[in-house]
């Protein structure tokens, strides 16, 4: 497996090295617990704290990752903006804010709650599996974007019509259409009903 920053470890402010942790959920959302990320991902998978944001330009076009190559879980793989796992006593809204810009070198102009989804997706290429209980968020970009390579191999901003076209030919994330269905009420409320959403 190749050494990404999602699966190697990282120093502490005092130097020792650390595990990437995620909190652990029960079914109602609270916290029971904390796994290494890795561990939480092998089958049957831990339930876990999870978060997905969904940036719109001013067009009401929907910012799309394509997720880098050297990612151990689902690499090279479309997506929605950013997503990810809170730390343990993060709040999901704080890790998503942090996570866009670190992966996109932006800040959202604007970004809401949009509810929460729990779902189960094994991911039949690496043979992990998403066990995750998702808190989302919707929001809007207008900065330039300045993707981490090591993050991220692609974006691109898509309408409603140009996402079904592009779902039915390039590979998406297996959680991806679960998080859009739950996100579209709150992504409708954002975009308006001309964007098609």
């Amino acid at each position: 497996m190749p050494i990404t920053p999602a699966t190697a470890t990282h120093s502490s402010s005092n130097g020792t090295v650390e595990a990437i942790l995620l909190e652990l959920v029960d079914e109602d959302g609270n916290t029971i617990g904390t796994a290494e990320k890795l561990a939480a991902h092998q089958p049957p998978g831990q339930l876990h704290r999870a978060f997905s944001v969904f940036l719109f330009d001013e067009r009401g076009r929907l910012l799309l990752q394509q997720r880098a190559l050297g990612k151990y879980h689902s690499p090279g793989v479309w997506s929605n903006t950013c997503c990810g796992h809170p730390y343990p006593g993060e709040a999901p809204f704080a890790a998503a804010a942090r996570r866009t810009y670190e992966e996109l070198g932006v800040s959202p102009s604007l970004l809401a709650e949009a509810g929460t989804v729990r779902y189960n997706h094994p991911d039949p290429e690496s043979g992990l599996v998403e066990q995750e209980y998702n808190h989302l968020f919707v929001g809007m970009v207008q900065a330039s974007l300045r993707p981490d390579a090591e993050e991220v191999g692609d974006t691109a901003f898509v309408t409603a019509a140009e996402l079904s076209e592009r779902h039915e030919k390039d590979p998406f994330s297996s959680w991806f259409m679960t998080v859009l269905d739950a996100a579209r009420p709150a992504v409708r409320e954002l975009t308006g009903p001309s964007a098609g959403w």
